[in-house]
C-alpha cells in the first residue's frame, strides 16, 4: 500500500514521532549527563589525531598559499606539474613552521624560564620593599593608627597570596610541559594528517561538495556553501591577521621596553604579544599582571610601563590593526564584548580568541535573513530608519 506522505494526518504523525524521539533522547542525555559527556570525551580522545592535524592544516594552510603564490611566477616553477609543486611548497611550508618553533624553543624559552624563576625567588624581596615604602608613606600621611594596621594585614595577606601563587607556578607550568609530553604521540599524528589534508585539500573539499550537492536541493547546497566560504574568509583572515598583529606588538614592545630597560623585557612582551590575539580584552589581561611585575622593582618604571603601552595600544588601534585585519569582523564593539564574554565563560582562553569570528559569522547570517525578510516586505534595510 502507498503512503500518502502529503496527507494532513500522516504529516502530523510523521513530525510527533520525530518529537517523541527527541525528547527521549533528550531526557536519556539530561539523566545521565555523566555518561553522555563521558561518551563525548572517549570520543574527542580517539579523534584527537584528527583534530590536531586538521587545526595544524588550517594553520599552515595559509604559509602553503604563500609560497604557492610566490613561486608561481618562477619559470622552472611553472613547467613543474601539479602534485610537484604542491609537493615542494609543502615542505617549504614545514620547513618554515618548524623553524619558528626551533627558534622560539631555542631562543625565547630559556629566557622566559630564567625570567619566570627569578621573579618567583625575588618576590619575597620585592614585597619585602613594598612593605616598606607603604609604611613610610602611611607614616608620612600621618593617619590614624588603626588605618595603619588595617592597611599593613591586607598587605600581608596580598604577600601571602603571591607567595603562595608564586609557589604554586613552576609546578602548573610543570604540569602542562607532562601534558604536552604525553600528547607527543597526538601531535606526531597530527603533523601526518595535517600533511595529507594539505596535499589533497582540493580533492576532500570536492568530496564534501559532492555529498552535500547529493543529499540536498542545488540551492541549499549553493547557500551552504556561500556560507562555508564566508565564514573561512572571516575566521582565517581574523586568525592570520591577529597573529600578525600580535607578532609585532611583542616585537615592539620588546624594543621598546630594551630602550627604557624595564626588568623582565622578554617575558612581559612575550605576555603583550599573546594576549594582544584576544580582542578587546586583551590589553588589558597583558598590561596589568605586567605592571605588577615592574611594580615590585619600580613603582616609577611600573607608571612608565602603563604609559608606554597605552601608546602602543593607540598605534596598534589606529595603525597597525587596521592595516593588517582591516573590517575582518564587521561588528561593533558591544557585540564584541558580548562575543568575548560568552565565549569566554564556556570555553576559557580560546573561546575569547575564536569567539568573536564566530560570532561575526552567525551576524552576517542572522544580518542577512533579516534584511531579505524586510526586502520582501518593502521594508527599508538600513537600521537608521528605525531609530
Amino acid at each position: 500500500m502507498k503512503i500518502n506522505w502529503n496527507d494532513k494526518y500522516t504529516t502530523v504523525s510523521v513530525y510527533s514521532f520525530i518529537v517523541v524521539c527527541c525528547s527521549i533522547i533528550f531526557y536519556l542525555i539530561a539523566s545521565q549527563l555523566n555518561v553522555f559527556t563521558g561518551k563525548i570525551s572517549e570520543i574527542i580522545g580517539i579523534l584527537q589525531p584528527f583534530i590536531i592535524g586538521f587545526v595544524i592544516a588550517y594553520i599552515l594552510n595559509f604559509i602553503l598559499m604563500f609560497y604557492e603564490e610566490k613561486l608561481s611566477n618562477i619559470e622552472n616553477f611553472e613547467s613543474m606539474s601539479k602534485k610537484t609543486k604542491r609537493n615542494l611548497c609543502l615542505i617549504f611550508t614545514y620547513i618554515t613552521a618548524f623553524l619558528i618553533i626551533y627558534l622560539f624553543m631555542n631562543f625565547v624559552v630559556p629566557q622566559l624560564i630564567d625570567s619566570v624563576v627569578g621573579l618567583a625567588n625575588n618576590i619575597p624581596t620585592y614585597l619585602n620593599n613594598l612593605t616598606v615604602l607603604l609604611d613610610e608613606v602611611m607614616k608620612n600621611l600621618d593617619l590614624d593608627p588603626k588605618y595603619l594596621t588595617l592597611a599593613n594585614e591586607k598587605l600581608n595577606e596580598v604577600v601571602n597570596f603571591t607567595i603562595q601563587f608564586a609557589t604554586d607556578l613552576l609546578p602548573i607550568l610543570g604540569n602542562w610541559v607532562v601534558t604536552i609530553a604525553s600528547s607527543v604521540w597526538n601531535i606526531v599524528l597530527g603533523l601526518i594528517v595535517s600533511s595529507y589534508l594539505l596535499i589533497d585539500k582540493e580533492r576532500f573539499y570536492a568530496i564534501g561538495k559532492k555529498m552535500v550537492y547529493a543529499i540536498s536541493s542545488k540551492r541549499v547546497a549553493n547557500r551552504v556553501f556561500e556560507l562555508v566560504y564566508r565564514s573561512n574568509y572571516t575566521f582565517g583572515r581574523f586568525l592570520s591577521g591577529k597573529i600578525i598583529d600580535s607578532v609585532i606588538i611583542g616585537i615592539l614592545t620588546f624594543v621598546v621596553l630594551s630602550i627604557f630597560k624595564m626588568p623582565y623585557t622578554l617575558l612581559i612582551s612575550v605576555i603583550i604579544g599573546i594576549t594582544n590575539i584576544i580582542p578587546f580584552f586583551g590589553p588589558f589581561f597583558g598590561a596589568i599582571p605586567s605592571a605588577i611585575i615592574i611594580l615590585f622593582v619600580s613603582p616609577i618604571k611600573a607608571v612608565w610601563f602603563l604609559v608606554i603601552i597605552l601608546i602602543i595600544q593607540q598605534i596598534d588601534g589606529n595603525i597597525i590593526g587596521p592595516k593588517i585585519l582591516g573590517d575582518s569582523i564587521g561588528i561593533s564593539a558591544f557585540w564584541i564584548l558580548f562575543a568575548l564574554l560568552v565565549a569566554g565563560k564556556f570555553f576559557g582562553i580560546v573561546g575569547m580568541v575564536i569567539g568573536v569570528p564566530i560570532f561575526a559569522i552567525i551576524y552576517s547570517i542572522i544580518k542577512e535573513i533579516v534584511e531579505g525578510k524586510l526586502r520582501r516586505k518593502g521594508l527599508p534595510e538600513d537600521t537608521e530608519e528605525y531609530m
